[in-house]
């Protein structure tokens, strides 16, 4: 007993919680708060702090972008990503369940669920493409290294190729700035060979087998690690979040000690202030924070939910916010000084070969790996470290789906089950993912990257902080968390929640709007029945939240529709804290106080049998069957 007095302590509870577990038997827990945060990390850490930041840095004014993409993580980031933690921890809930605070607001949830579920399928394929050239980099000589091979065509000019054209004259800097047709034998590596690019996003061709036998790996990959949900994930994140880090940091070392290697790194840092006066930077910044620390998928509220109720969510959002921000500067070290050394060495400006997206990752940081002496040792490590950034996000876009299956359900049947609740939605994301392993894939998996993520991310985070700070109440929210963490929100947290935030998400949705292009690939320009389809995807998960809330108008009590409106809004009688011990004040169930005290020490005696526990049952008030089971353990 005195154990079990003692955990309680170190639960984080307030004075006067000392018998409370503050554990979710049911659902589960991590198993520590390192687990979480690792988790998080690697959920918010993914390909595009790699691919994506560094670029938009070089582009938008070097340092001076810097400036307007911090304000942006202090004044809407870190308050959106307390905002999600908060919400999630606080119900014990993944995306749908939370929304019992606003019912009609569900399809939010819904939305979320959408957009999680587009991700999961492009990025596992994206994660596919990494592990076969991790595969294929096991051998003495990286295969993109020389012109020489079956799929190159008489354009390829390879930087250590002997003899790079048939013209003597023509050295291979001319080439690179004076001939158009010049391709490296790393792209064509990627389009004719790992691909064998189709000529148009209709003419799918056949099935890429080498890619759709990587497509099974890591869809197996995934699956093991989340086959016991939390409670393996969480083992497993030590490992594939920490480990990137090692791998920058090794690759980083050796960027910076290649000749040219500073040249890139001012390419990317050098500030340009003037850029600063441009909306265009200030629309990246915003963009760029919001879809890296993967706001409004659904994976937050998710991770957060296995949390303990009193956990510090705030001081953890500050931490992994941060560390994200942080990983993203740190990468564009490591790039640019790889970049720069190839620059140096090709005789071009820094412009001429840095890249960004999947052009970067398998065309233009492959090729620059072919200088270095033990080039295959760096590019499986590289491949490596894509690998893990990918399955970190991964793992949480998996357990978002699946923990908002098994909650909507929430019987005892499909709980024992969660394990092949877990098969079916990969097995689901593999079958899904089969047409972008054909010869028209790589179409495909732009498509939905630029429209199934794009601004209906933005809709769902607006909306969300609406029906929380002005549906549901900002004055009970900010209750809520003080009940939760013992301290009310910050006052800064709480401007920017009400007014600064959505204001922020505002703009990032009008600058969205404003610098609309038509997707294209290179020199391929999409059809327009292909972006009809990408407006379809967007739109598709944010029509959920209004037809949801007529459904839910229809269905709700009441003579007028006012009233309706009413009722529907209003938080449900089993929001909140999720187990018995945490419903105090307004959440107080309606009983007496011997039963209460019953229920109390109820943690503290587990030779209780079950039928004893059975009979305290029927006094639960509105917290639930479900939550008076795990107030008896």
């Amino acid at each position: 007993m005195a154990d079990k007095c003692s955990e309680g302590l170190l639960n984080g509870a307030v004075p006067g919680e000392r018998g409370k577990q503050d554990k979710s038997v049911k659902r589960g827990n991590w198993g520590n708060q390192i687990e979480f945060v690792l988790t998080s990390v690697g959920y918010a850490v993914g390909l595009g702090n790699v691919w994506r930041f560094p670029y938009l840095c070089y582009r938008n004014g070097g340092g001076a972008f810097m400036f307007p993409y911090f304000i942006m993580l202090v004044f809407c980031g870190i308050p959106l990503f307390f905002m999600e933690l908060s919400f999630g921890q606080f119900a014990s809930q993944g995306c749908l369940g939370v929304w019992r605070v606003s019912p009609m607001f569900k399809g939010v949830g819904y939305g979320m669920m959408v957009v999680s579920t587009y991700i999961g399928i492009y990025y596992n394929v994206v994660i596919c493409i990494a592990f076969y050239y991790f595969f294929v980099s096991m051998t003495r000589v990286l295969p993109w290294t020389y012109c020489s091979n079956a799929w190159n065509t008489p354009d390829c000019a390879g930087v250590l190729d002997g003899n790079v054209s048939s013209h003597a004259a023509l050295n291979l800097t001319h080439l690179l700035n004076a001939t158009q047709k010049r391709t490296s034998p790393s792209e064509e590596y990627w389009r004719r060979y790992v691909l064998d690019l189709s000529d148009d996003i209709g003419n799918l061709g056949e099935v890429r087998l080498p890619l759709l036998g990587c497509l099974g790996v890591s869809w197996v990959v995934v699956f093991l690690c989340l086959i016991k949900g939390v409670k393996s994930s969480g083992k497993v994140v030590y490992f594939t979040a920490t480990f990137p880090y090692v791998v920058l940091t090794i690759l980083f070392v050796r960027g910076i000690t290649l000749e040219g290697a500073l040249t890139g790194i001012m390419y990317y840092l050098t500030p340009q202030w003037d850029k600063i006066l441009n909306a265009k930077v200030w629309g990246d910044a915003a963009s760029q924070i919001f879809y890296s620390l993967g706001c409004a998928w659904g994976g937050l509220i998710t991770m957060a939910s296995y949390n303990k109720f009193h956990n510090n969510c705030y001081r953890d959002s500050i931490i992994i916010s941060i560390t994200n921000c942080a990983t993203s500067v740190y990468a564009g070290f490591v790039i640019f000084s790889i970049l720069g050394f190839m620059a140096n060495h090709l005789g071009v400006d820094v412009s001429k070969v840095a890249d960004h997206g999947p052009g970067l990752a398998f065309v233009a940081y492959p090729e620059a790996l072919t200088l270095l002496p033990i080039s295959p040792l760096w590019s499986i490590l590289f491949f490596f470290m894509l690998i893990l950034l990918g399955l970190g996000t991964q793992f949480c876009l998996l357990e978002t789906l699946v923990t908002a299956i098994v909650d909507e359900v929430g019987n005892e049947w499909i709980i024992r089950r969660k394990t092949f609740v877990t098969l079916g939605v990969a097995v689901a994301g593999f079958l899904l993912g089969v047409p972008l392993t054909t010869q028209a894939g790589i179409y495909w998996l732009l498509l939905m990257d630029n429209y199934a993520a794009s601004f209906s991310l933005v809709v769902i985070s607006c909306i969300m902080c609406v029906a929380i700070m002005y549906i549901y109440g900002y004055r009970n929210y900010f209750k809520d968390i003080e009940m939760m963490l013992g301290f009310p929100p910050p006052l800064f947290f709480q401007i920017c929640w009400r007014f600064i935030s959505p204001a922020i998400i505002f703009f990032i949705l009008v600058f969205t709007v404003i610098q609309y292009r038509p997707i294209s690939y290179n020199d391929y320009v999409y059809p327009t029945w292909a972006i009809s389809i990408g407006f379809l995807m967007a739109l598709s998960s944010v029509i959920c939240i209004p037809i949801y809330a007529i459904y839910k108008v229809c269905r709700s009590e009441g003579d007028t529709l006012l009233e309706r409106l009413k009722n529907a809004t209003k938080a449900s009688k089993d929001w909140g804290p999720a187990l018995a011990e945490h419903r105090s004040g307004r959440y107080a169930p309606a009983f007496s106080p011997s039963t209460e005290s019953h229920l109390e020490v109820q943690p503290l005696q587990p030779e209780k049998g079950r039928s004893e526990a059975a009979a305290a049952s029927p006094v639960q008030g509105s917290n639930g069957s479900a939550h008076s089971q795990d107030s008896r353990l």
